[in-house]
């Protein structure tokens, strides 16, 4: 694949208080102050040699780099693809579940920190995860990817 391309899971769960959709917030320094618009659903890149055949498999496996938990091994909901402002392509699936924000545990990246420094420190990819209501959801996520929001509510009437 020449362009840049992710697949990641949508879990969402069906409470009282209605429905709610997981999303990540993105970890490392340059996200520790920011907020709204920048949160995204657990999704990882696309790695060479996998193609458009493998991209649930990829998503299930990134879900569970990215919470620590694997994906709830059940039919999921396709909804698509969206093209991010970067340009990055995202292909998402949703799964009905439920996860504890608490014991989530997202894999590691590193770089060197601070800028200019030799020293390299590793930082989560996901520091946190948390359950929204749909509408609060689309203020924090990606703008971009709350199509998929859009697409659940849909397939699920």
């Amino acid at each position: 694949m020449t362009e840049r391309v992710s697949a990641g899971i949508l879990l969402y769960r069906r409470t009282a208080r209605g429905l709610e959709v997981l999303l990540g917030h993105p970890g490392g320094p340059y996200f520790t102050r920011k907020d709204l618009g920048h949160w995204s659903i657990p999704k990882g890149e696309v790695d060479e040699g996998e193609d458009e055949a493998n991209l649930e498999a990829v998503a299930r496996r990134e879900f569970h780099e990215e919470t620590g938990h694997p994906a709830p091994d059940r039919p999921a909901i396709p909804l698509g693809a969206v093209r991010q402002k970067g340009g990055k392509v995202v292909h998402a699936w949703a799964l009905e579940g439920d996860l504890d924000p608490a014991t989530a545990v997202s894999n590691t990246f590193s770089m060197p920190w601070p800028p200019g420094s030799e020293t390299l420190v590793a930082f989560p990819e996901i520091d946190r995860v948390a359950w929204f209501d749909p509408g609060e959801a689309r203020r924090r996520m990606k703008e971009a990817q709350a199509a998929f929001l859009d697409r659940l509510a849909a397939s699920l009437g």
